[in-house]
């Protein structure tokens, strides 16, 4: 049997897969690129967060079941597409890190849609080269 979360998790994984994602690659978001963990290749998903000095935070909404998070664990070696130029960096899971407060430090409209879609919170920062 299927509980709230799991269906709340595959509906919005589906909206995202199929409506934010490819939109989110013709405009100009920050897009997070990570190494596919089956096929190598390389893997793009919208993300909202904040450029702080030289890192990137951001929340995932559904932690551990996230496909990025899975991609990050494999190979934490990510580029993100912020204002429209691409840069390199490690990714650092941080389940220690409280990301309802995190999401208050992250821009409003995001953070709000990430509270409202979650299932399962987790911090990410990513150290830019």
């Amino acid at each position: 049997m299927t509980d709230l979360g799991d269906l709340k998790r595959q509906v919005i994984h589906r909206v995202q897969r199929l409506v934010v994602n490819p939109i989110g690659r013709r405009l100009p978001v920050t897009m997070l690129e990570t190494t596919g963990r089956k096929t190598g290749q390389p893997r793009r998903t919208a993300v909202g967060g904040k450029l702080v000095d030289n890192q990137y935070w951001m929340v995932s909404e559904h932690g551990d079941h996230s496909d990025y998070v899975h991609n990050i664990k494999a190979d934490p070696v990510v580029r993100l597409r912020i204002n429209g130029q691409w840069r390199s960096g490690t990714a650092h899971l941080l389940p220690d890190d409280d990301p309802r407060a995190r999401l208050r430090s992250l821009p409003r409209l995001n953070s709000a849609g990430v509270r409202a879609a979650g299932t399962e919170l987790l911090t990410i920062r990513v150290d830019l080269d």
